[in-house]
């Protein structure tokens, strides 16, 4: 198949390439902004690999993706599927705008293109976080006007809703991980939001309070204890997806997510004992407290992540699980042991966290 991918040299994006490439009939077209960065994406594949790998230069907040006409005229007929990646992941509520013209007319424009070049099946990578304030994830799309923690979850909502308008188009289906992080063997990772935004922001607290202070003292983050952490392998997502252009369905959502995510109270004893922050205590919003001034500063440093440890969520993953039957992809099992490799090898490969 030849296969156009956006987001493709993001966390996820490489991975998925690599999967792609496995099947020897596979050529890959990337849409990138930085035309060096995807180069040097490509350079990390073997020679055979790299051949088979194409780059076009564009935008995906503008229209038609910011390609020219000679690209578009070229591509036109020739792709049989588009995996849209490409995303801007954020909670800040003052980047409404921003997100919105990056996620939805992003979505928008890719899907004009994709239309535009004959394309018979759109993959769209949204979040299971769609799932807004509700406790329980479905593999259905939900209500535009539904109760979300953030512009980013709105964004996404509203974006399934319009990939599914194309539908009489082309085949469309919807992907929906939950927490990406590093590789399930190596803990391998690159990115810089979710997990790893939380754990960056931990280690710029401790090194400030360590230069503050000479003296030990408990800092008490407030969050669920009991609440959960939907951590799922970037190469668990990956495997996922290069087996939709093979079994994924119309009109259909997949959830990848965890069935048996960890604590927060786990993942935060993994996070001090990597972070090495031990004077590091998590507490239950009783109101029975009053934060100081220094604690105040810490749950405010990390407020945007802390809607995700609030809850036990829980998510259906039937159609993932029929997705995968009869193929190599086992339905995801995430040990303990696996979890503290990933944020242990997370710590080791940021400085800034580790210093």
């Amino acid at each position: 198949m030849n296969i156009f991918l956006t987001g493709s040299t993001g966390f996820l994006g490489g991975k998925l390439i690599k999967n792609l490439l496995e099947h020897k009939d596979n050529e890959v077209y990337i849409l990138v902004r930085n035309v060096e960065k995807a180069e040097r994406l490509r350079d990390s594949f073997q020679a055979g690999e790299q051949k088979r790998i194409h780059i076009f230069q564009g935008d995906i907040t503008s229209p038609d993706a910011g390609l020219n006409r000679d690209d578009l005229e070229w591509l036109t007929g020739k792709i049989d599927a588009v995996y849209h990646l490409a995303a801007l992941v954020k909670f800040d509520l003052e980047l409404r705008d921003e997100l919105f013209a990056a996620n939805y007319d992003g979505t928008r424009h890719i899907l004009e293109l994709a239309a535009l070049l004959g394309v018979k099946k759109f993959y769209y990578v949204s979040t299971a976080y769609t799932v807004g304030k509700l406790t329980e994830g479905i593999e259905e799309l939900y209500p535009t006007d539904g109760e979300f923690h953030n512009p980013y979850e709105e964004s996404k909502v509203k974006s399934e809703h319009l990939v599914f308008s194309y539908r009489d188009k082309m085949d469309v289906s919807i992907f929906r991980p939950a927490i990406i992080v590093g590789d399930s063997k190596t803990g391998e990772a690159d990115s810089q939001f979710t997990l790893y935004g939380f754990m960056r922001a931990l280690g710029v607290f401790k090194r400030k309070a360590a230069r503050r202070r000479g003296d030990e003292r408990t800092y008490r983050l407030v969050a669920a204890k009991n609440g959960t952490s939907n951590l799922v392998p970037v190469d668990y997502v990956a495997d996922i997806l290069s087996l939709a252009p093979e079994k994924a369905q119309a009109d259909t959502i997949y959830h990848i997510t965890n069935p048996n995510p960890p604590e927060n109270i786990e993942l935060l004893e993994m996070l001090k004992d990597a972070l090495q922050f031990d004077t590091l205590s998590v507490v239950e919003n009783t109101g029975e407290y009053e934060l100081d001034e220094e604690e105040v500063k810490l749950n405010r440093l990390i407020d945007v992540f802390k809607v995700y440890l609030a809850g036990a969520l829980t998510f259906d993953d039937r159609n993932t699980q029929e997705l995968i039957r009869g193929t190599g992809v086992a339905h995801l099992e995430m040990p303990k042991e696996t979890v503290e490799m990933i944020i242990r090898t997370g710590c080791q490969a940021d400085g800034k966290i580790t210093v």
